[in-house]
C-alpha cells in the first residue's frame, strides 16, 4: 500500500514504535503528523534500545527519509538533543531529516505555564508531561503561535516572541504571581537553534504528494493512542491533537482520498499513563506483575504505567473512528504463564449493556466491565515465528481478538526485537 496510517488503538503506549521501524524497512518516506516531544517511541534493534520522542521510528532505516508535518509542536532544543544522539549511535540523519514550515514551535513559556497550570488544578490535574504541547496548542489555535517558518526571517522571529512574551508576563504574575521570563535570553537560544534548523524546514505537504505521485510508499505515523484523541478521547484526560487517523490527513497536507489502509496498532493487554478513566485496571498484585513482564514504564516520564485486561469496548470504539483494515497486536508475550485471561466486552451500567463505546464519560467511570474468560498458555512464545507455532491457548486469544474488534490481525509481536515478530497472512 503507497499510503499506510499507522494509528494506536488504545491510549498509547501500544508499541506504534517497533511496529513502524518493521514498516520502514519497505518504506521511502515516515511522515509524523501529530503531537511534540511527548511521545515516546522505543525501537529495540540489535540488541540496543532507541527511545525516540519526535523523530519519527523509521530513521533507523538508512534508506528512508523521516518527516515532522504541520500537525506537530517541535521543541529545538529537544529535538537537536535527539538527532545528537543518534548521530552519537551511528545513526545518518543527514539529509534524511524534514520539518514541515507550519509546525508551531514549544517555546520556554509554555513548559512554564504548563506547569502552573498543573500546580493551580491541584486534585483535579491532568497529568500532562510538562513538555509544554497544550500550551503550545493553545497559542496555534490563538493565532497567536510562532512557526518554525517564522525562522527564516530574524526580525520576524524577534518580533513575535517580545509580543507572546510581554503577554505571557502577564499571566505568569498577574495570574500565579510566579517571577516573570525574559524575551532575549529565549531569542539568543533560539536563533542559536536556527542555524542547525533552517536546513530541515521543508514544505512537507509537498514532499509528500509528489511521493505519492511517484509510487513511492509512505508510512503516516501518529504518537498518542486514538483514545487520547482531543475530540474522540477520554476526555479531559487527553492529548491536545488529533492522535486519529483522521489527523495524518490535516497533519501533514495530504487528501484523504490518498490514504490507502489504516493499520492499528493494540497492546494484547491495555495500559494508560496519568490519571484518567480505565474500567479494566487490574488490581495492586497483578498491576505489578504485568508491569514488571511488560516493563511498562513511560518512555518520556518514566512514570509507571497502570495496566489492565484488553478492552474490546475502546478498541471496536478505534476501529470505527479511524476505519482500521487490520490490527498489529503486540506483547503477546507479556501475557504467556498466566492460567486464565479475561477479555472486557460490554460494559454495564444501570441494568443496561454497551457494546459500544459510551460518549458520556459518566458510564465509563461507573460502568462494570463484562468479561469472557479464556483458557491462558503456560509457555514461552518468544522464538515463535509461525501462527501455527503458538500453544492452541494463544491462537484462539488472537482470534477472539479479532472477532471483537472487527479487524483481523495482521501482524503479533512476540518480544521487543524487530525480528520478534509474527506474519500472519
Amino acid at each position: 500500500m503507497p499510503v499506510t496510517v499507522v494509528v494506536g488503538g488504545q491510549w498509547g503506549d501500544e508499541g506504534k514504535g517497533k511496529i513502524v521501524d518493521i514498516l520502514a524497512q519497505d518504506a521511502n518516506i515516515i511522515a509524523r503528523y501529530q503531537g511534540g516531544a511527548n511521545a515516546g517511541h522505543t525501537v529495540v534493534y540489535n540488541g540496543r534500545k532507541y527511545v525516540l520522542h519526535l523523530v519519527p521510528s523509521g530513521i533507523l532505516n538508512a534508506r528512508t527519509i523521516c518527516a515532522l508535518g504541520a500537525g506537530c509542536v517541535i521543541d529545538p532544543a529537544r529535538l537537536l538533543d535527539e538527532i545528537d544522539g543518534l548521530i552519537s549511535a551511528g545513526i545518518n540523519v543527514d539529509g534524511r531529516l524534514f520539518i514541515s514550515h507550519q509546525a508551531h514551535l514549544i517555546l520556554p513559556y509554555h513548559k512554564i505555564l504548563d506547569a502552573l497550570n498543573e500546580k493551580r488544578l491541584g486534585d483535579g490535574a491532568i497529568g500532562v508531561t510538562g513538555q509544554g504541547i497544550g500550551p503550545a496548542y493553545t497559542d496555534k489555535y490563538s493565532r497567536c503561535g510562532i512557526r518554525m517558518v517564522d525562522l527564516l526571517d530574524k526580525d520576524t522571529f524577534i518580533e513575535k516572541v517580545k509580543v507572546n512574551v510581554e503577554y505571557k508576563n502577564r499571566i505568569i504574575k498577574e495570574l500565579y504571581n510566579e517571577p516573570t521570563i525574559i524575551s532575549d535570553s529565549i531569542v539568543s537560544d533560539y536563533l542559536g537553534y536556527r542555524e542547525r534548523l533552517l536546513p530541515l524546514i521543508k514544505d512537507v505537504s509537498v514532499l509528500l504528494n509528489s511521493a505519492i505521485a511517484d509510487g513511492r510508499v509512505i508510512i503516516c505515523e501518529g504518537a498518542q493512542g486514538t483514545l487520547l484523541d482531543i475530540d474522540w478521547g477520554t476526555y479531559p484526560y487527553v492529548t491536545s491533537s488529533h492522535s486519529t487517523a483522521g489527523g495524518a490527513v490535516i497533519g501533514l497536507g495530504i487528501g484523504p482520498t490518498r490514504i490507502d489502509k489504516v493499520l492499528g496498532v493494540i497492546k494484547a493487554y491495555t495500559t494508560r499513563v496519568g490519571k484518567g478513566l480505565f474500567p479494566t485496571e487490574f488490581e495492586a498484585e497483578m498491576q505489578c506483575r504485568i508491569r514488571a513482564a511488560g516493563a511498562e514504564f513511560g518512555a518520556t516520564t518514566g512514570r509507571a504505567r497502570r495496566c489492565g485486561w484488553f478492552d474490546a469496548v475502546i478498541t471496536r470504539y478505534a476501529a470505527r473512528l479511524n476505519s482500521v483494515d487490520s490490527w498489529a497486536l503486540t506483547k503477546l508475550d507479556v501475557l504467556s504463564q498466566l492460567k486464565t485471561l479475561q477479555i472486557c466486552v460490554a460494559y454495564e451500567y444501570e441494568g443496561q449493556r454497551y457494546e459500544q463505546f459510551p460518549p458520556d464519560m459518566r458510564i465509563v467511570e461507573r460502568g462494570k466491565p463484562i468479561y469472557d474468560e479464556l483458557e491462558g498458555w503456560n509457555a514461552p512464545i518468544d522464538e515463535v515465528r509461525r501462527l501455527s507455532g503458538l500453544p492452541k491457548p494463544a491462537h484462539k486469544y488472537i482470534e477472539r481478538l479479532a472477532e471483537l474488534t472487527g479487524a483481523p490481525i495482521e501482524m503479533v509481536s512476540v518480544g521487543r526485537e524487530r525480528g520478534e515478530t509474527i506474519f500472519i497472512e
